[in-house]
């Protein structure tokens, strides 16, 4: 018997040229560079220029992406985006992602997950794969995340930067007895709504009929994310019969280092395992574990045949996670 698998055949990502340090910061808002980094680990983040939209990221990690798997645009047949920072309203972002690249057949939408982002649209992506209703998908998480900040609280604009990254996906067949074989092995996500207030955006069409700003309680956020995030990486090791020892690489959500590192903790995996970005790139939301792929492929770290585990959690609350073997 064989089945259909979803094998990562490419990626690639983009940051915007702007960088803003902690330094930087310390001159708009109340704070230090120790201040940030000894809460986050963060030491500086890139910022989109102005008129430099959500789409613009997209595009040009998409771009690099598709080289990196030689493929064009009449090969993709589905483009999922990650996104909590679209250029509009509507139509989606991927939509407009879908024609800039000359993609006129195929389907094209958004998820909105938050930080969560990228892990429910691999996920979406991977299920349509499997069940034979497209052949080769475009899995991006984009954001403008500066957007959607108050420059004026100094517990959130400090954790956020802006940024892109893209994976290109293709179904192939597998015989059932074939050991190890390359893919994603399962995905698994999660919600719990019931947590709204400890991170939202206070506005939206609906409501305010703004854009809103980011507020958080961070404590909170810190221990549901350190709780769920252990949790779904468990899951996917039991689904698979794999130990944590058995993994060769987490790729996390980049939110916070301190929470890396609780996670990381809790499952007793090294910290010498985990592909951290965060101190660079600061969080991202639905850009930042492509961003990190990216990263640890490109400069060899992540090779063929390795295990690797994504994982996030974001607004909602939403989390997730997937296994791959690379």
């Amino acid at each position: 018997m064989s089945r259909l698998i979803s094998q990562v055949i490419g990626c690639g990502s983009y940051l915007p040229e702007k960088v803003v340090t902690n330094d930087d910061l310390s001159k708009l808002v109340d704070t230090t560079d120790e201040w940030i980094t000894a809460r986050s680990g963060i030491k500086k983040r890139h910022i989109a220029a102005d008129g430099e939209l959500t789409s613009d990221l997209a595009y040009n990690a998409s771009i690099k992406a598709m080289e990196h798997a030689g493929v064009t645009a009449d090969e993709i047949d589905l483009i999922v985006m990650g996104t909590t920072t679209p250029d509009n309203t509507f139509p989606s972002t991927a939509t407009g992602l879908q024609a800039r690249l000359g993609m006129t057949h195929g389907f094209a939408f958004d998820i909105q997950a938050v930080c969560s982002g990228f892990v429910y649209a691999l996920a979406t992506a991977d299920n349509f794969l499997k069940v034979g209703q497209a052949k080769t998908a475009l899995v991006v998480g984009a954001e403008t995340f500066s957007r959607l900040l108050d420059w004026e609280d100094r517990t959130t604009c400090v954790l956020f930067g802006d940024g892109a990254g893209a994976v290109v996906i293709r179904a192939e067949e597998v015989d059932d007895s074939e050991e190890n074989p390359r893919g994603i092995l399962s995905t698994h996500l999660y919600s719990d709504g019931r947590h709204k207030e400890l991170l939202y955006v206070d506005g939206g069409p609906s409501s305010t009929k703004t854009v809103g700003h980011v507020r958080m309680e961070g404590k909170e956020v810190f221990r549901h994310a350190v709780t769920n995030l252990a949790a779904v990486v468990k899951t996917a090791l039991d689904a698979n019969g794999f130990e944590s020892n058995d993994i060769d690489w987490v790729i996390p959500h980049q939110a916070n280092k301190r929470i890396l590192d609780s996670t990381a903790r809790k499952l007793k995996i090294p910290s010498e395992k985990l592909v951290v970005t965060v101190d660079r790139h600061a969080n991202t939301s639905a850009a930042s574990i492509p961003l990190a792929l990216d990263e640890a492929v490109k400069d060899g770290r992540v090779k063929r045949g390795d295990l690797i585990l994504l994982e996030g959690m974001g607004g909602g609350f939403t989390w997730g996670g997937a296994l791959i073997r690379w």
